[in-house]
């Protein structure tokens, strides 16, 4: 427990200094520059703008800024036609909250656009110069923000790098688990290789939510552009991990299903299973891998074929069970989702498999 606590924070130091940076800074402009009496919205705007997330700071920052000129701009003149009093703050929120919900989709458009209506209605009058001085603090805030995390960056690639790595080094030790337990008929340990599969999703949105951040990053980030390149193959590897990880849930419970039952499987595909573990491994490695280094996708790519071979629909010419070729069938889907995860396109993928008899 300790160790996951010291790692999330280890994780979270260069976003926690960004927005440290960030509040600081505008701070500076707002009251030393632009010599607003109490910008305390500014370092706000700038915190809200980065946080923590390293994912959709663009697009938080213009929700920001824009929630926050609707509301004045609708508190002004709304309040200005029906006065201050109780049901006129529910009649500007509403209002406000209608605006910003008709520009845009983004959840935190509303939200500011509400509080800031707020503020007109209940401490700042109709028209004060303190109201567009909140205006002009958010688009302060936001635009130091995203200035901060530009020049202060996360790396864009080493994180969803580091992810999927995680994500293979997990499914790598639970194919195996799988394959002894499918050899040793043990119902229990097939079971906790389910369990322990359901229990990473929130690895995969991790993934994600990281690799839409190191797009953005790649994007608004003048010292990492030239590793564009390398953000959209990594980028490329999402989709096919998640959906790899998803077919090894239908396989396990295939498998599941078989051992409740009693029927043993096929040596040679419980050896499968075994292999595919090794694929994993392979792909950990190509992932971690900087570029020039082995293995590649193209080495990825050849150990994955070797076990392709062995995915042949003869496996399940024998069975007796149905639900043993349908593990073959998920099994063979996998390998697709695999062979993509390694560079292949979809269609070339599947090719490989319609070689194998």
């Amino acid at each position: 427990m300790l160790r996951k606590r010291v790692r999330r924070l280890w994780l979270s130091l260069v976003p926690i200094a960004q927005c440290a940076i960030a509040a600081g800074l505008a701070w500076f402009v707002a009251f030393d520059l632009l010599h607003h009496e109490r910008p305390f919205f500014a370092p706000i705007a700038a915190v809200i703008s980065l946080g923590l997330s390293l994912a959709r700071r663009w697009r938080r920052s213009v929700e920001l800024i824009f929630g926050v000129s609707i509301g004045i701009l609708v508190g002004d003149v709304v309040i200005t036609w029906i006065g201050s009093g109780a049901w006129q703050i529910s009649v500007v929120v509403a209002a406000a909250m209608a605006v910003a919900v008709f520009a845009d989709k983004g959840p935190m458009l509303p939200t500011q656009a509400a509080s800031s209506a707020v503020l007109v209605a209940t401490l700042l009058p109709p028209g004060a110069a303190e109201g567009y001085e909140r205006a002009l603090d958010a688009i302060v805030g936001g635009v130091i923000g995203l200035l901060v995390g530009a020049l202060v960056p996360v790396n864009p690639a080493r994180r969803a790098r580091r992810d999927a790595a995680g994500i293979l080094d997990t499914f790598r030790d639970l194919s195996h688990q799988l394959a002894d337990g499918l050899r040793a008929m043990d119902e229990d340990a097939v079971y906790r290789v389910l369990t322990k599969a359901r229990d990473t999703q929130s690895a995969i949105d991790t993934l994600h939510a990281d690799v839409l951040a190191g797009r953005e990053v790649g994007t608004l980030s003048p010292l990492y552009w030239g590793s564009r390149e390398r953000l959209r193959t990594i980028a490329a590897t999402a989709d096919p991990i998640d959906n790899a990880v998803r077919n090894f849930r239908v396989v396990t419970r295939r498998a599941l299903a078989l051992t409740q039952r009693g029927v043993a499987v096929e040596p040679p595909m419980v050896d499968l299973i075994d292999d595919i573990g090794d694929v994993f491994e392979v792909l950990r490695q190509m992932m971690l891998a900087e570029p020039g280094e082995a293995p590649d996708q193209a080495d990825a790519a050849r150990a994955l074929r070797s076990v392709v071979r062995k995915a042949r629909t003869s496996l399940a010419d024998d069975v007796e069970d149905l639900s043993e070729a349908a593990l073959l069938v998920e099994l063979r889907s996998l390998l697709v989702d695999l062979l993509m995860v390694a560079g292949l396109k979809r269609l070339s993928a599947v090719a490989q498999l319609h070689v194998v008899k």
